[in-house]
């Protein structure tokens, strides 16, 4: 009885093993018959081949995760196909968004920079000294520490980079600033 068993065993393991094997030839024999379409439809809509074999891989990354949503065999290849296009008609929308996004952002710099008179700009480079001189006014590290924050840093790399305990960074930054407000506003003529 234990025989049988085990080749009862080893037959449903066979039979596992020959269903998953038939799911990746499936995908493997889709992917080398209609690769070419699928790019081609895809250029056809994003006229650029890099972007074209990025929706592809797409695509196809989209049927392998659906490999159970498609019926037969001949719905196989138009599926392919209205998905590519729909993927690369979704890529241009996106690239059509960031490009106006980023015409918009150099309008505005360009308006921003075009609407500096003399006058604000000799106020924009009057702050800029004062915020100087109240940086030269803070002692070491609380100044570095500071504008290394300001800059964006984090802690960990403002301490590495100034040989410094990182537990002490927080505590340096915040006296820091403490100071700077205190420095600025006697410069500036305002009491903070």
């Amino acid at each position: 009885m234990t025989e049988s068993v085990e080749m009862l065993m080893d037959a449903m393991s066979q039979a596992g093993t020959a269903a998953t094997s038939d799911k990746t030839i499936v995908f493997d024999e889709a992917f080398t018959l209609h690769h070419r379409t699928v790019f081609r439809a895809a250029r056809s809509v994003v006229q650029d081949s890099g972007i074209a074999e990025d929706v592809t891989q797409e695509v196809f990354l989209r049927l392998y995760e659906n490999m159970d949503a498609i019926a037969n065999e001949e719905m196989l290849r138009p599926w392919l196909i209205r998905v590519a296009l729909n993927v690369a008609r979704n890529t241009l929308r996106g690239n059509l968004r960031a490009n106006t996004r980023e015409e918009n952002y150099v309008k505005e710099e360009v308006n921003e920079t075009t609407d500096l008179t003399a006058e604000k700009e000799l106020e924009r480079r009057e702050r800029a000294k004062e915020v100087q001189r109240a940086l030269s006014l803070i002692k070491e590290p609380l100044r570095s520490c500071l504008v290394l924050k300001q800059q964006g840093l984090s802690y960990r790399e403002i301490a590495e980079s100034l040989s410094l305990n990182e537990t002490s960074i927080g505590t340096f930054v915040a006296r820091g600033r403490q100071e700077f407000v205190r420095h600025y506003g006697k410069i500036g003529g305002k009491r903070l």
